[in-house]
């Protein structure tokens, strides 16, 4: 019988690409889906991958333990994958309770519910680079020290250590990724990469003349999603459940990346850049970078995808979307 996999967040980027992996390797996947009055319109990153109809959805809710407990004992999945979060780190501080209690207390959820319905699943955390904060080190390891900045980064370190807790108290199978910035066409417009490629796309459609930005000094550590739910599945065939981070190694300033884009399209970027102070967060993280090295080593896991062809694939996707609504409105 083929391997079955329950993803909480599936219609999320990483929901997205982590089925169609999953799938082309022969899994069932089940994925969790939280009931909205919008029928429909959470899958569509699934559809745009070409998965939608090869995927079994189910009403649940991180929120409610009764109906992850119905769908672990309907479904009995051999794989959990927890990637479901309020995941802007920006609403968490409009949102911090909402944040609390989906981000982290949804965590012991879900852990509650293996433990209690499929024990012998073996189960993944999505937890983030964000958690590092202002460590106080220039690479962040496994073993580097925890300083969260954000209500997001506090919520992802209490999933982060439920996990651990879990799998040290109650034998389970449970891994947690940290994996570190990565995009893709799929990523929602709230994310900075998502903000600049669709904000360069309609610039040079003639769509929009700016782009208004805060802190572009910030380094980030980026990398494709389709590179990290990779790492994510080889995480949990592993025969020692562990931590590891995923990342590239190599960092990148807003401005670089936002560069990259503009010059993409062949557009000058100082032209139609515009520094925005009122997007300036309240406290924000100057720089991370990841050192991968134990998931290269023990996983085999490497990044195949670069930034510069990260970008480029962003962009042409933005282009063709909005040259496609462009076109419709004209019809």
């Amino acid at each position: 019988m083929a391997n079955r996999a329950l993803i909480t967040g599936i219609s999320g980027q990483d929901g997205a690409y982590l089925s169609r992996f999953l799938l082309d390797k022969g899994y069932e996947v089940v994925g969790v889906v939280r009931r909205s009055s919008h029928a429909g319109t959470a899958e569509h990153r699934l559809r745009w991958l070409g998965v939608r109809d090869r995927v079994h959805i189910v009403d649940g809710d991180l929120t409610d333990l009764s109906s992850l407990l119905r769908i672990l004992a309907e479904f009995a999945p051999d794989e959990v994958y927890n990637l479901a979060a309020q995941s802007f780190v920006s609403t968490s501080w409009q949102q911090p309770i909402l944040t609390a209690n989906v981000t982290a207390v949804g965590v012991a959820n879900i852990l509650e519910a293996v433990r209690t319905a499929r024990p012998g699943a073996r189960f993944y955390q999505a937890s983030s680079s964000e958690m590092f904060g202002r460590s106080g080190e220039q690479v962040q390891s496994e073993l580097t020290p925890f300083h969260p900045r954000s209500p997001y980064a506090v919520a992802k370190l209490y999933g982060h250590w439920l996990t651990i807790n879990y799998r040290e108290s109650f034998g389970l199978h449970a891994c947690s990724g940290i994996l570190f910035n990565h995009e893709s066409p799929l990523r929602g417009l709230e994310f900075v990469t998502r903000k600049v490629t669709d904000g360069v796309a309609r610039i040079k459609l003639g769509l929009a003349k700016e782009l208004r930005l805060g802190n572009i000094n910030a380094k980030r550590d980026w990398g494709h999603a389709a590179d990290y739910v990779r790492a994510m599945w080889l995480m949990l065939q592993q025969d020692r459940a562990d931590d590891y981070v995923v990342a590239t190694g190599t960092t990148t300033s807003v401005r670089d990346m936002c560069r990259i884009a503009f010059d993409h399209v062949g557009l000058d970027m100082d032209e139609h850049v515009v520094i925005d102070p009122l997007l300036r967060r309240p406290a924000d993280v100057d720089a991370l970078c990841g050192d991968a090295g134990r998931a290269r080593e023990l996983l085999g896991w490497k990044p195949e995808i670069d930034l510069r062809s990260m970008i480029a694939e962003m962009v042409t996707a933005d282009l063709e979307r909005l040259g496609s609504s462009a076109d419709r409105r004209g019809g």
